[in-house]
């Protein structure tokens, strides 16, 4: 099936982890049109002051210029579409900025990028720069790829929900958009923290109904009994999922988790991709 031309901007450190992300997302979109836009971002801190020395500079940008150069030399060899062309950014802003100019500049449709970069610790449930893009950069659909991820197509889509806020299909085209393209069932996961759902919630759920009619759906109802990350981790589990996607709004599931202690947190580190869509 022919579908539009995509944007899709792979921020990059040129870590095993960021190749195995651009791997991801050339598997994902191997049967659409897309310019994939690799960025890398020079600025560093030490001590919380960017470093400014114009030769230190200098040196930091040739070199990135070279792993740009093999970066896109690789994934143009390793490439299975010929419906795919690669761009370069380099770019002397932070990343958050960086990524923020270049979707702007380029029209980007998606930021896709993993979960840990060269030094990611694995005692974190996902690297600083992740939650930092996450938590700032609300311009686009963010696909989190979690670290040494092999592709799967994603047949199973999760999308947890409380039915308290009401959706309409601009906020959820890029779940319509990801689920079209490999015909997936679209899995809606709602914990029951009540024992009905108020005349609210039960409107805001028809609308979801008539937003999602065009795509093969499911409403799934989890008690309320463990922590809400668990729950998270056994539906993912119960249901065989192979992505999960969730909308970035305050005081949402994915806004919860980037806002509180890393340490209080690291029961949330899913084994699937995350897909966060800002509304």
């Amino acid at each position: 099936m022919e579908t539009k031309s995509l944007n899709v901007l792979l921020p990059t450190d040129f870590s095993d982890n960021a190749w195995n992300t651009v791997v991801y997302a050339l598997k994902l979109y191997q049967k659409q049109a897309c310019r994939f836009y690799f960025l890398h971002a020079t600025k560093i801190r030490l001590k919380n002051s960017a470093i400014s020395s114009s030769k230190l500079s200098d040196v930091i940008r040739e070199a990135a210029t070279k792993e740009m150069d093999a970066l896109k030399a690789l994934a143009e060899s390793s490439n299975i579409s010929k419906h795919h062309k690669f761009m370069s950014i380099i770019s002397s802003e932070d990343l958050i900025d960086a990524i923020e100019i270049a979707v702007v500049k380029h029209n980007i449709d998606v930021v896709i990028l993993g979960t840990k970069g060269a030094t990611g610790a694995k005692k974190l449930f996902f690297g600083s720069n992740t939650v930092g893009v996450i938590k700032n950069m609300r311009l686009r659909p963010i696909l989190v790829v979690p670290d040494e991820y092999d592709f799967v197509v994603p047949q199973q889509i999760a999308f947890p929900t409380d039915f308290n806020r009401m959706y309409n299909h601009v906020q959820l085209q890029p779940i319509l958009d990801l689920a079209t393209l490999y015909h997936s069932k679209l899995r809606i996961v709602h914990i029951n923290k009540e024992k009905a759902l108020s005349p609210v919630q039960e409107e805001n759920l028809e609308i979801l109904k008539g937003c999602l009619s065009a795509l093969h759906f499911s409403f799934h109802w989890m008690p309320d009994y463990i922590k809400l990350t668990k729950e998270i981790h056994f539906f993912i589990e119960e249901l065989n999922i192979d992505m999960l996607v969730m909308l970035n709004y305050k005081h949402s599931f994915i806004q919860n988790i980037v806002n509180e202690p890393v340490i209080a947190n690291i029961g949330f580190n899913p084994k699937i991709p995350f897909l966060v869509v800002p509304v």
